[in-house]
């Protein structure tokens, strides 16, 4: 699709006002969905705009009163969108991007997201499953096992959440046990375009095992055969096979007071790290003999690519009611362990290999919270937590600028540990009908540790120490202009502290980077078949961290870019003239440039191959993986046909150019991405059948792109899939 084409889809999507991926109606830890409000329009339950309830504020609200630009989408949704794992949430959350780099999950909101993949460098855009903390790069990958749903909150996160955000968090909300006995299981099969296939296999059962005690488990098996062609070994790589468990053990009591156990195991291990030369620039190119990958899905490398991930983790959830107080508490422990190969050149010539046979990383977190649990004017939440990563790698990096020299192998061995305390709190206050002021506050006291040894020589004579103490707040007004509309603007603050590098020789951290937002929206029920909500924002982004490439080889360097400022908005509406026929979209627009980054790195390509490395002011430029217009457009019609429905939906995603560099020279052009489902259900609902497609139109989107000295190379999407499904319930 042309910019002008694209302009013209924008405008007619927007004319129409259609809009927003569904959301869910679940309410968290195991309680049943609320049901609607007593004096609810019955047209609006009728059609489909019934309350939604989500738990962006660490409380049950109704999605309309929060304050704050979020989207909840459910279980549904997410299938029927293709999404299998929270990286897809791109095709349906406005303002969202779902980065990679080296096997580890990078997303980025509204331009702010980081592209480390350093243990202890943890992502400002944070990931959480119940509202527990992924405190790890390489744990933050999740597969959607049984969800209830995801909930996406754009803008920092420097008060009531776990841990600060500058740009965001996800929270994937799985459901508590149920004591009535039921469960589904699920097959899912599908072709891929360029040769073999991919297979989803899901289970979930929960029951009581007292009147006091439930239990579930959840279960996945996922495979995708190799799809990519290797143009040096002859086969295919590229596929992967991912088993995750998950269960979890519940304690309620009578007077509604609840202990909930959560254990998960999760193993993914394949060769999807493949990369091939982006526009043909690899210093490989320049010497006899080379094999080079010319179109996409190709792989020439002089190592097979590898990628290992295996993790334990087990939480602890209480809540107990005291009286006008709430108590909860939520303490967890994850270990998790990653080997990686790659190839840096993406040639068969052996110039330059990453490989990473240990990434460790073991963390423990505890919050505990006190919550109001009055009807009065007045909301409060106030607790403390605190969090704990030790992180140890073992790193073999191998450079050369021709067959002809000796390899340069560096190995590294750094052992990073980060332990953080905060204590937060937050009250919102009716000050008269309709009119609610919330003020929240965060202090946080952060220390890191590092050592380094290279080539087994201990670098410093003693450990590297940051110490890093940081005060975030928020400050909020809500009005409810009638009974269906609310209108809000809030100030709010975030920070990241500063981080070392795990393949770096430097005792030094990067400065922290704050981001200081506005942000006004309005959220309205137009009509009782209408949902609109639009929120607005405007940031400002100080000593952004950011990643670049090791001028000497496949290693990576962290440093501070200047300064940036963001604005941008998101439109989200939910059309359901009946009970038959929805039409979703969402729209985002994001200006997102550096105000002032002189000393950026870049790389220009060379002649015979390869990258020319220096650094140029690129201020102005756009920051990478931040598109300036995207929207989706999901439209979904129920038909009663025989003694079941019969349901067509689609969902049409399109994004502007996105850039990969400083430099604004790699890039994805503007592309349109369209899945589409068919899927048959009985009225007991207890069957459903499908067939289905991803990536209709068999778009070559990138991934992820790295600049290197040694030339530039891109990893693409799953080309396109067709596949059938079904689900039995019980």
């Amino acid at each position: 699709m042309n910019s002008s084409n694209a302009t013209k889809t924008l405008l007619l999507v927007t004319a129409a006002a259609i809009a927003v991926p569904s959301m869910a109606q679940t309410a968290p830890i195991g309680e049943p969905p609320a049901a609607a409000d007593e004096g609810q329009d019955p047209s609006s339950a009728h059609t489909g705009l019934g309350d939604i309830v989500v738990t962006a504020t660490r409380r049950e609200q109704k999605l309309q009163d929060v304050p704050v630009a979020v989207t909840a989408v459910t279980a549904e949704s997410l299938g029927r969108s293709g999404a299998s794992d929270i990286r897809n949430l791109t095709q349906v959350v406005p303002g969202f991007f779902g980065g990679r780099a080296a096997g580890v999950f990078l997303p980025v909101i509204r331009g702010v997201g980081s592209n480390s993949v350093s243990v202890g460098d943890e992502s400002n855009v944070a990931t959480y499953v119940d509202g527990i903390y992924q405190g790890d790069p390489f744990s933050t990958w999740t597969d959607l096992v049984k969800v209830d749903r995801v909930e996406v909150l754009r803008g920092p996160q420097g008060t009531i959440f776990g841990r600060n955000a500058t740009g965001g968090l996800i929270n994937v909300i799985t459901p508590d046990p149920r004591f009535d006995f039921s469960g589904l299981v699920s097959m899912r099969a599908a072709s891929i375009e360029t040769g073999g296939g991919d297979y989803n296999a899901r289970g979930y059962v929960t029951g009581g095992l007292s009147d006091t005690i439930a239990a579930d488990f959840a279960g996945i098996y996922r495979k995708s055969d190799n799809f990519v062609d290797d143009l040096v070994r002859g086969g295919k790589a590229g596929g992967y096979r991912v088993v995750n468990l998950r269960s979890k053990l519940m304690y309620e009591s009578e007077g509604g007071d609840r202990i909930v156990l959560t254990g998960e195991f999760f193993d993914r291990r394949g060769s999807e790290n493949v990369y091939q030369p982006y526009e043909n620039n690899t210093a490989g190119r320049a010497f006899p003999g080379a094999i080079l990958a010319s179109e996409p899905w190709q792989l020439s490398a002089d190592l097979r690519p590898r990628l290992i991930t295996q993790r334990y983790s087990v939480a602890l959830q209480t809540r107990f009611d005291l009286g006008d107080v709430n108590l909860e508490t939520a303490g967890a422990y994850a270990s998790n362990r990653t080997d990686q190969a790659t190839d840096s050149d993406s040639s068969n010539i052996l110039l330059a290999t990453f490989v990473a046979p240990r990434i460790a990383a073991d963390y423990y977190s505890q919050e505990v919270r006190l919550l109001s649990n009055s009807t009065g004017p007045l909301q409060w939440i106030a607790g403390v937590y605190a969090f704990h990563l030790s992180g140890d790698s073992h790193f073999i990096l191998s450079s050369r600028t021709s067959p002809a020299q000796a390899l340069l192998v560096r190995t590294f061995d750094p052992v990073l540990e980060t332990t953080s305390y905060a204590g937060f709190a937050e009250a919102t206050y009716e000050i008269f009908s309709g009119l609610f002021v919330t003020g929240g506050i965060r202090y946080t006291h952060e220390k890191r540790t590092f050592d380094q040894v290279l080539n087994g020589v201990t670098l410093f004579p003693e450990t590297a120490e940051k110490s890093f103490n940081k005060v975030t707040y928020r400050g909020t007004l809500r009005y409810e202009v009638g009974q269906d509309t609310n209108v809000y603007v809030t100030y709010s603050t975030g920070f990241k502290s500063g981080v070392f590098n795990m393949t770096g020789a430097s005792p030094l951290a990067t400065e922290p980077e704050s981001l200081k937002a506005l942000e006004g929206g309005v959220k309205s029920d137009i009509t009782p078949w209408l949902r609109a909500n639009l929120a607005l924002y405007y940031y400002d982004y100080k000593d952004l961290q950011v990643t670049a490439r090791d001028p000497l080889g496949p290693g990576y360097i962290l440093q501070n870019a200047a300064n940036a400022t963001l604005y941008g908005g998101e439109l989200e509406t939910t059309l359901v003239p009946t009970d038959y026929f929805r039409v979703n979209t969402a729209i985002a627009y994001s200006n997102a440039e550096y105000d002032d980054f002189p000393l950026a790195q870049i790389f220009i390509p060379r002649p015979e191959g390869g990258n020319i490395v220096t650094t140029a002011d690129v201020s102005g430029n756009r920051l990478p993986r931040a598109p300036r217009w995207t929207f989706n457009v999901s439209p979904s019609l129920d038909l009663p046909v025989g003694s079941g429905t019969l349901n067509i939906n689609g969902t049409l995603f399109h994004s502007s150019t996105v850039y990969f560099d400083f430099l604004n020279y790699v890039k994805q052009d503007p592309y349109t991405s369209i899945n589409s489902e068919i899927s048959w259900r009985t009225a007991d609902e207890k069957l459903r059948f499908s067939l289905w497609v991803t990536n209709l139109s068999n778009e070559k989107i990138m991934q992820e792109a790295r600049p290197g000295a040694l030339g530039t190379d891109v990893r693409y999407e799953l080309p396109r899939r067709i596949g059938a499904g079904l689900e039995v319930n019980f």
